[in-house]
């Protein structure tokens, strides 16, 4: 009623009187509801109505507060302490300030000051267990927010903050146990044990993380949350088929997502289903155009099913979205080359390459390119960089031997030809197939047949 009255007021420009609950009342309703401009009017109203009132004034601090006028909140700050010295919400507002200056050090003291003047400590320790996380003091941090949680068993905000301190310090095995712990006594908490299935999922242990999420989701069959936790412990254990069930339950309680749709697609394409996996990956890059990750499945598999044209079609799509990504322009490399488009594929290594991709493959793929190509020098000083990379390495050591062959520098094309065989003399067939005028020549056939009766 007091609100309705107030409101009002408002549009009729009277001025009506307010007992001071009611204007706590009024204000604080609106506070919560984010409507500041009115408890604005309503605080500067009801100042005027109950000018000695504390408990005004301190909301007045908090709009203050809101809106950075952190100077004016000070000074209003100092008249409240002069009246009321061991006021709690005094030194909880002190500390909000200093929290928004980065004084985190100075809020903590001013909160475990206000912990001496105050009853209702649990609003007082979980804000005490932010700046520890502030100040990464993850232990402090998660020794506040267990006190939250003593005091109210349902106070799930301070327990995954709990679980927030022993994931970022790396204690799942404590995390289980504090867990385990917690579910004894309040064993219908689906959030514990959705959070007690995700430290079994990060210690590998699948078998007790799909029990904990199965006890999730029997608690509140809407938990969306524990529904995807599960799936994706099914698919750990390889349990394909469960999982893209769980998945399709996420689907039916909320909107579609591109991430699930991407998952089921993986599931499927894991049952070797791909029919149902390009589905599903269609799906997901229709709900979210912009996810690289799905276009380059779908273009995997039509590179699998050797769909060249719809392989490179697909990639081009992830490519515009993350150009920078070294692993799809060596696909991209990989793709051309079936297609037999080399200038592309050219390009596709080069720009791995630039991207600080390392990879034996990509060093190899380039040479062999520029083999094809008969850039022989370039691909030689290409396979020389791989070798910083890649020491002893028969791969490298084979296509250097024949590349200085077809150059007429024998000695160089010995030595290799030696380390090569050296290393894996079985490899040698790639001479045959990369190199066939070399591979025929009698003082390699020669050098071939004496290491394989030295090795007899």
């Amino acid at each position: 009623m007091s609100l309705l009255k107030f409101e009002s007021m408002l549009k009729t420009n009277s001025v009506y009187f307010f007992d001071l609950v009611e204007f706590e009342e009024i204000i604080v309703h609106y506070l919560d509801a984010g409507k500041h401009a009115l408890a604005k009017k309503a605080v500067k109203l009801g100042l005027q109505q109950h000018p000695a009132s504390v408990d005004l004034k301190l909301l007045q601090v908090e709009i203050y507060v809101f809106e950075d006028e952190l100077d004016k909140a000070s000074m209003l700050l100092k008249i409240i302490e002069r009246l009321e010295p061991n006021n709690d919400e005094v030194f909880i507002q002190k500390a909000t300030i200093s929290s928004k200056k980065g004084n985190h050090k100075v809020a903590i003291d001013l909160l475990k000051k206000a912990l001496t003047f105050t009853d209702d400590k649990v609003d007082v320790w979980s804000l005490l267990g932010m700046e520890y996380l502030y100040l990464d003091d993850f232990k402090n941090a998660r020794l506040t927010f267990s006190k939250c949680v003593n005091v109210d068993f349902e106070d799930y905000s301070a327990l995954y903050n709990v679980v927030y301190c022993f994931d970022m310090e790396q204690e799942h095995e404590e995390a289980i146990t504090y867990l385990n712990t917690y579910v004894e006594i309040n064993p219908y908490c689906e959030v514990a044990w959705h959070q007690l299935g995700r430290q079994y999922f990060i210690l590998e242990d699948y078998e007790k993380a799909l029990t904990s999420f199965d006890y999730a989701v029997l608690i509140d069959e809407s938990f969306i949350g524990g529904y995807l936790e599960k799936a994706k412990t099914l698919e750990q254990l390889m349990r394909y088929k469960e999982a893209i069930d769980n998945y399709l339950i996420t689907l039916e309680l909320d909107d579609a997502t591109a991430f699930v749709y991407t998952r089921i697609g993986e599931c499927y394409e894991k049952l070797l289903n791909f029919e149902e996996a390009i589905s599903f990956y269609k799906k997901a890059v229709h709900e979210d155009p912009l996810l690289d990750k799905a276009w380059v499945l779908l273009s995997n598999l039509y590179f699998i099913e050797e769909n060249y044209e719809k392989a490179a079609y697909y990639l081009s799509k992830a490519l515009k979205i993350e150009e920078d990504n070294a692993l799809y322009w060596k696909r991209y490399a990989e793709i051309n080359l079936k297609l037999n488009f080399y200038e592309e594929a050219l390009t596709g290594y080069k720009k791995s390459l630039s991207l600080y991709d390392d990879g034996l493959e990509s060093f190899i793929g380039l040479a062999d390119v520029l083999s094809f190509l008969g850039e022989f020098t370039e691909a030689i000083s290409i396979l020389i960089k791989a070798q910083k990379k890649h020491r002893n390495t028969a791969e490298i050591e084979y296509r250097l031997a024949g590349l200085f062959f077809i150059l007429n520098k024998e000695k160089y094309g010995y030595k290799h030809l030696i380390a090569a065989l050296k290393i894996d003399y079985d490899y040698h067939i790639v001479l045959k197939e990369l190199y066939p005028i070399v591979y025929d020549n009698e003082k390699v056939q020669k050098l071939l047949n004496n290491y394989k009766k030295a090795m007899e």
